[in-house]
């Protein structure tokens, strides 16, 4: 599995995101491509190597001369589903800015889809976010880690005024994360860097156990008495033995129908396998066994989702539970049908197996109108050709 570690000792902002992914290998001119599939005009984009504090980095800017449009959730969201984009990209986006909406609706007692952003309504801001999107998805980034990140101190101005550091916006985002005072008087977590890592990352803390890869880094516009820079480490989650707890409730009287978006929003929090076993409870009515296995630090995220989503009125937790996992990649392989995702299993003794990603499988059989046999079957055979090359 490819992860990603921001480390964030001097903050973070859309833009030193988006500079630290280029930095560690997403094009601009695929960039530029990409963002050229959305119905926005009149900006345009530099990616330039620079230093701080003799460190060298990317420094990444969008040029919108005179941009003062301000857009609703709704409109925003509009403009990324309307697009060209991969699914992929498109969900990443939409997530980022609800998240944004909700926070600043919670701030300013409005619904989400009432929220009328400013600054983040801008280009720059949709920029920074889909160009952030399309960035882990173009370098295969499966899983997102962050350290804590730090806190400035003082005011900014914005659109609403003169507002404290950090941003009201910044600290809803921010609930449930671990943060650090720092004495700098600036804005060190901007809301549009808040919304990124606070919905993308599923830990925070510790340096995470992997194989580096590659390095990037994304430089910010103030010159600070440390670097203004965030850096991203890419790189393939190590097998071996982790530590994870496993969660489980019983359920007899939810409709089935809402399993699937259950399982969904664990995942997407952290959960690291999610199922269902069959069972006869209490008074011979069937009911399920849901049960997930996680990494201690998102136990609490995910028993709050169960609450929240589930008709369950608690939940068993089974403390220190281990297991052995082998390393994995995903690689990307083209067919006469388009490109597909394979992933890679590395056994203890070096030797690896090929298991093409079914989702791709499937979209590439109805795409093209052949059978998902034949489609997997090449996906699987170049990969394993690609193997022995090695």
């Amino acid at each position: 599995m490819k992860i990603a570690y921001f480390d964030c000792f001097a903050g973070a902002s859309g833009d030193m995101i988006l500079g630290a992914l280029i930095d560690a290998g997403l094009p601009l001119e695929t960039l530029q491509t990409e963002l050229g599939k959305l119905s926005l005009q009149g900006y345009s984009l530099t990616a330039e190597i620079k230093h701080k504090q003799h460190i060298t980095g990317t420094k990444f800017d969008v040029q919108v001369p005179h941009e003062h449009h301000h857009r609703s959730l709704k409109d925003i969201r509009q403009i990324i589903l309307d697009s060209g984009l991969t699914d992929s990209v498109k969900e990443v986006s939409v997530n980022i800015f609800t998240r944004l909406a909700e926070a600043e609706g919670k701030i300013h007692n409005k619904p989400a889809d009432a929220v009328h952003f400013h600054e983040v309504g801008a280009v720059d801001s949709i920029v920074d976010i889909v160009g952030a999107a399309i960035g882990f998805e173009y370098l295969g980034i499966e899983r997102i880690f962050a350290s804590k990140l730090p806190m400035g101190t003082g005011s900014i101005r914005c659109a609403h005024g003169v507002l404290p550091v950090p941003a009201p916006a910044t600290l809803e985002l921010l609930k449930g994360i671990p943060v650090f005072q720092t004495t700098l008087e600036c804005e060190l977590v901007t809301p549009t860097g808040a919304a990124i890592l606070s919905t993308m990352a599923g830990e925070f803390g510790h340096f995470p156990d992997m194989t580096i890869l590659r390095t990037g880094y994304g430089l910010g516009s103030r010159d600070l008495e440390i670097p203004n820079i965030i850096r991203v480490i890419i790189g393939e989650k190590a097998g071996g033995i982790n530590e994870v707890q496993l969660i489980e409730t019983n359920i007899d009287d939810m409709n089935p129908q809402f399993y699937d978006h259950v399982m969904n929003r664990l995942f997407d929090a952290g959960a690291l396998d999610v199922f269902m076993t069959q069972v006869i409870m209490k008074k011979n009515r069937p009911g399920v066994v849901l049960s997930i296995i996680a990494p201690p630090a998102q136990v609490d995220g995910l028993t709050q989702i169960l609450f929240q989503e589930t008709t369950t009125l608690g939940v068993r937790i089974s403390e220190v539970k281990k297991r052995r996992i082998l390393s994995r990649q995903i690689i990307t392989v083209t067919t006469p049908w388009g490109d597909g995702q394979v992933k890679i299993r590395i056994m203890e003794d070096g030797t690896k197996t090929a298991e093409p990603e079914y989702e791709d499988c499937k979209q590439l059989a109805k795409n093209s109108r052949i059978s998902i046999q034949t489609v997997y079957q090449t996906l699987k055979n170049e990969a394993e050709r690609r193997i022995k090359q090695e």
